[in-house]
Formats: structure tokens, C-alpha cells, sequence
């Protein structure tokens, strides 16, 4: 089956979602989160995943913007920082504006070189996806920015993965998922063709043998590779299913 469309999740696995605490960190008179930071951002990240699942089983949705801040505000308290609002102000500024891992924009482009359409599916808002695409000078690369706005229930829904097939028009044989995130992969794998997974805060190398894949595979019915992380934490298993 011809692959035409690659989709990517986008926290975790186009955006460093560990980028806010890290700049932060290394900000001047940040001597005591830049000893916390780590822990903070990572319990800041498990949390926001924690209130979106939650939130989804009791068909409680509130948008992804209000869940950072709710999970912000856990994390600091946690580590004793809650009273320090310049410092909340600032993580949560620099959340607009995260960092894309280093690989993500020659791999884009060379998709796109490739006749291969780009979007994004995210639990984010629009306004913090385009926020983020923007700011990492990624407007030209990506076709379309999906969020679960419009269907108010978080991944891993079903129906956060059907809007897919109805904005880019394409049937879900044709699409490939991207995601770092195997939770994410789970609610994707009834949908897409491609399915690739690695740790979450560990990007998938994908710049050379994303692209190669795609254009090698596009005719066969069924092959498996694994792909080493920029982390070396895990290896990544992409499935390609015709």
C-alpha cells in the first residue's frame, strides 16, 4: 500500500518537552531549581500525562493548556518551589516555545522532498502547537496540526486518531505514525499503518532511516526495523503493515 502522509505526536517526540525546565535552569539566580530540575520537569510530564488519562475516563475535559498549568503547579509544590510564581511564569513561557529535538527539521524537509505529506496530532491546544511549530521555524514542513480540541477527549481515544483520516482526506492504509510515546502507539495501532515506538524524552532518530524506510517500503505488504534512539536508552521497532 503507498504511503502518502506521515503523522507525528509532538510532545516527547518532535519537542523536547524537557527543553522549559532545562533553559530555566541555566537562567541567572536559578541556583536552587538548577539543582531539582530534572525531577521537577519529569514529574511535571508524568503528571500532565496522569490528568489526561484521568480526565478522559471521566469524560472531564478541560484543555491541554489548563492541564500543564495543573501539573506545573503539583510538581513546584512537590518540590517545595510553589511559592516561586517567577519561576512558574517562566516555565510556563518557555512551554510555548519548545525546543524541537536537533534531527526533527532536516528530517522533515526531507519528507517533504519526498512527496510525503507531514501533520502533526497532538492532545496540545492549537494555539500551543502553532505556538511551538512557529517558533521552531517548522511552518514550512508541516502540512496540518491536529489537535483533540475538536473531539474534547484526549489520546490514547480512538477518536482522537479517526480525525486523521477526515482532515487529510486520506484512508488509514496510507498513514504513517510517528509517536515516543508507547501509550500513544497503543491507541494508534488499531489506525495506522506504520507504528514506531522508543521511550518517552527520547526522540527516534528518524532523519535518514524514516525517509529511507518510506521510500523503500512504499510497495511491500509487511517489514520490520529497528532504529537506534538519540538516547540509546531502547531500540525503536517500526512496523510497517500493508
Amino acid at each position: 500500500m503507498l504511503l502518502t502522509t506521515c503523522v507525528f505526536d509532538a510532545y516527547g517526540t518532535l519537542f523536547d518537552v524537557n527543553a522549559a525546565a532545562r533553559i530555566a535552569a541555566n537562567e541567572p539566580n536559578r541556583e536552587t531549581f538548577k539543582e531539582v530540575w530534572p525531577s521537577v520537569s519529569n514529574l511535571w510530564r508524568i503528571k500532565q500525562l496522569q490528568y489526561t488519562w484521568l480526565r478522559s475516563m471521566t469524560s472531564a475535559y478541560i484543555d491541554f493548556w489548563t492541564v500543564t498549568q495543573d501539573s506545573l503547579d503539583y510538581a513546584l509544590e512537590a518540590h517545595g518551589l510553589h511559592k516561586n510564581f517567577d519561576l512558574k511564569d517562566r516555565l510556563l513561557a518557555l512551554y510555548w516555545e519548545l525546543q524541537p529535538y536537533p534531527e526533527v527539521s532536516p528530517m522533515l524537509k526531507k519528507l517533504k522532498t519526498k512527496g510525503i505529506k507531514t501533520a502533526i496530532l497532538s492532545n496540545g491546544s492549537p494555539e500551543m502547537l502553532n505556538s511551538a511549530v512557529k517558533s521552531s521555524n517548522l511552518s514550512g514542513v508541516v502540512d496540518e496540526i491536529i489537535s483533540v480540541e475538536k473531539v474534547k477527549i484526549f489520546k490514547p481515544s480512538s477518536v482522537v486518531y479517526e480525525q486523521v483520516e477526515n482532515v487529510i482526506g486520506c484512508s488509514k492504509s496510507k498513514v504513517l505514525f510517528v509517536s515516543s510515546n508507547g501509550w500513544d502507539l497503543a491507541g494508534a495501532a488499531g489506525f495506522g499503518t506504520i507504528r514506531a515506538g522508543s521511550t518517552e524524552r527520547s526522540n527516534v532518530d528518524l532523519t535518514n532511516e524514516l525517509v529511507d524506510l518510506i521510500s523503500a517500503q512504499r510497495n511491500f505488504q509487511a517489514n520490520a526495523k529497528a532504529i537506534e534512539t538519540n538516547t540509546a536508552m531502547t531500540n525503536a521497532i517500526i512496523q510497517i503493515r500493508g
